[in-house]
């Protein structure tokens, strides 16, 4: 990407998207191109083929998504699957007809079968069942892959899939309602901490196995990507490390200062039991994530605490 090129970011105010806000400025590309949702309803085909019409972007980077954690998937799965599917083909489509020289499109590691071999390769995709707390969002970008690769295949676009492992970092979603396991822990504990909370209560046993990667990572791996990759292979991006939940939670924990007991709630659904991406053929392009989990955890508390 020329450093002048004209960069859309799709969802920049959330996880991603802002991260790669932060990483196409610190890399000195400085025309990007954002717009609130209030500004542009990515899910208004009409808007958003006027707004492509309009701007012309060189490249795109496809952030955004509506996402949630397992309460949220299980309980919104119509929500999920449609608002997912009309951003998605919505931008690819417009993509196309506005001739956009590369465009990256986020998927999501839950893409995978629930019961697939570990750590999880590109190639395991639509090899068995899915996790049935997310069936209806892993099908959305299951969907938005399959396009990509179809208008690489018929159109001869240069689209890209990369599929992160769990996000967490800057700008997360603190809400308990619907957020992630990651932020969950990080409020759940220092809420627990400010109030002198005795217990913290976790959904699950704790047993299950997760990557996580710092979103900033992310970001300048999908810019990485973008300048490099010209395959069609979809590409897994993580740290290929996975720790239990009780790990995670005891890190967690620790950073934030909080001296009570962690009790696990076993009436509530684990989801998939291991889920770890295989980055080798990532690592096989030159690029490999940096930041430790430890490290990622006192910058999210930190900026957390700022924001709280």
């Amino acid at each position: 990407m020329d450093k002048q090129a004209k960069i859309y970011v799709a969802g920049h105010r959330g996880l991603v998207g802002s991260a790669l806000i932060r990483e196409l400025h610190r890399q000195g590309y400085t025309n990007i191109v954002v717009k609130t949702h209030a500004e542009l309803d990515l899910i208004n085909q009409e808007a958003v083929n006027a707004f492509f019409m309009v701007e012309k972007p060189d490249y795109v980077f496809l952030s955004a998504a509506k996402v949630g954690g397992i309460g949220a998937n299980s309980t919104y799965p119509a929500e999920f699957i449609y608002q997912n599917l009309m951003i998605t083909t919505n931008i690819i489509h417009a993509a196309y007809k506005n001739n956009v020289k590369k465009l990256l499109f986020l998927g999501s590691s839950c893409i995978y079968p629930k019961m697939a071999e570990q750590p999880i390769k590109e190639e395991s995709l639509l090899t068995g069942a899915l996790e049935s707390t997310n069936e209806a969002y892993a099908l959305a970008k299951i969907t938005g892959i399959k396009m990509c690769q179809a208008y690489n295949q018929q159109y001869g676009t240069k689209y890209i899939s990369v599929m992160p492992t769990n996000l967490y970092g800057i700008n997360d979603n603190f809400d308990l309602e619907t957020s992630h396991v990651f932020p969950a822990l990080i409020r759940k504990f220092h809420q627990a901490k400010i109030n002198n909370e005795p217990i913290v209560t976790i959904w699950g046993t704790g047993a299950p196995i997760r990557e996580f990667l710092f979103v900033d990572d992310l970001a300048e791996a999908c810019i990485y990507l973008m300048n490099t990759y010209e395959e069609d292979k979809i590409v897994n991006i993580g740290t290929g490390v996975g720790v239990t939940i009780k790990e995670l939670a005891e890190s967690i924990m620790q950073v934030v200062g909080y001296k009570g007991e962690l009790v696990f709630d076993t009436s509530k659904p684990d989801g998939t039991p291991i889920k770890i991406n295989d980055v080798s053929y990532l690592n096989s392009l030159g690029w490999k994530a940096k930041v430790s989990l430890l490290d990622g955890i006192k910058r999210t508390y930190e900026w957390y605490k700022s924001k709280s």
